[in-house]
């Protein structure tokens, strides 16, 4: 079996996480020129947004680049848990003189779509990433037409035998101990998901595809250990939020570098669907995981304006500050610097 390396084209195992809102084209061609993988993650840009960024990535690297998006299915708004999710936040609205009439329900992520393949025909990037399983079988024949490596998350045993059936050419073990959202996309019971270092060793022993360890993992020692269990590479993206090229708020900075990097939780309020965050007033108030919350991404319209308030007072309480369970590898410097450590290059 081809190494990572040898399979994507890069010098060093190492793949930085796509973080919608987090970043952009900057931090994706640090790390690719760094030689590692850089990533775009696209789930929260427009077709016209998509193409300058992949426009800004070729004009400014030669190396393999990975392109993510999210491949949920968009559910329809149900005004019911719309009006209930609204009275939740309606003390909140309150106090902060936010009249909730005037928010505009919606989705603010898109799935893969046929639109963004053909952008994506413009540029065909080696590699194309999934979260929340896969694109229909024609959109993920078009991506397979020019060449593109196909990756996606697995969250358990089940969902990595599924990915591995369905064509992907390696397979993301996203432990429970990863920032931002869940990959899953078999079953939302997160009971059924395991640590990273738990999850790893059976996926590796179970399919044939290379195994990519994410999760937890923050220094070169981390990167050591997933790859004596069996991985092949590690996806890593809480590490890269402090780099300057990362696009995070001041607000998300400051709780990095603090004790409240020490606490977090799978939370719904944000999106609608389970990610990991520092823990904050609203998640403390309404508790990480609410059942009034609507389905994903659906979830994100109506906290949209409290967030904006609380931020333009310098308040974190209502953000969705992801992080993994351990920041400990956040350093302020370069990403390529970062990642030639990663890897214990010199």
């Amino acid at each position: 079996m081809a190494t990572l390396q040898q399979l994507l084209g890069i010098d060093l195992p190492i793949i930085q996480a796509p973080m919608a809102g987090a970043q952009g084209s900057a931090l994706a061609v640090a790390v690719s020129n760094a030689g590692a993988l850089g990533s775009l993650p696209c789930a929260m840009l427009g077709l016209d947004a998509m193409r300058e960024e992949l426009r800004a990535i070729t004009a400014q690297t030669r190396k393999p680049y990975n392109v993510n998006f999210f491949c949920h299915a968009p559910p329809r708004v149900n005004a019911d848990q719309e009006r209930a999710w609204r009275a939740a936040l309606s003390p909140y609205y309150r106090e902060f003189g936010i009249d909730a009439d005037n928010i505009s329900a919606g989705p603010g992520r898109a799935p893969f779509s046929a639109g963004a393949a053909d952008v994506l025909g413009e540029f065909r990037p080696a590699v194309v990433s999934f979260h929340f399983g896969l694109p229909s079988p024609d959109l993920l024949a078009q991506v397979k037409g020019w060449g593109a490596k196909v990756l996606s998350s697995a969250t358990t045993l089940e969902e990595a035998r599924w990915l591995e059936a369905h064509g992907v050419d390696a397979i993301i073990a996203q432990g429970l101990e990863a920032g931002g959202h869940r990959g899953n996309f078999l079953s939302h019971d997160l009971n059924a998901q395991a640590g990273t270092f738990a999850l790893l060793p059976q996926v590796v022993r179970a399919v044939r595809v290379p195994v990519i360890a994410a999760g937890g993992i923050a220094d070169a020692r981390g990167v050591a250990a997933a790859m004596a269990l069996g991985a092949a590479g590690v996806q890593i993206g809480t590490a890269y939020l402090l780099c300057p090229e990362s696009s995070i708020s001041a607000i998300h900075r400051a709780a990095l570098k603090s004790e409240a990097a020490h606490r977090t939780a799978l939370t719904n309020l944000f999106s609608g669907r389970p990610a990991r965050g520092i823990m904050n007033r609203i998640m403390q108030e309404l508790g990480p995981m609410s059942a009034l919350a609507p389905a994903f991404p659906l979830a994100a319209s109506a906290i949209a304006p409290l967030r904006a308030k609380a931020e333009s007072q310098g308040s974190g309480d209502f953000s969705p500050l992801w992080s993994g369970q351990n920041a400990s590898g956040c350093k302020e410097i370069p990403a390529a610097q970062l990642t030639r450590e990663l890897a214990a290059v010199p």
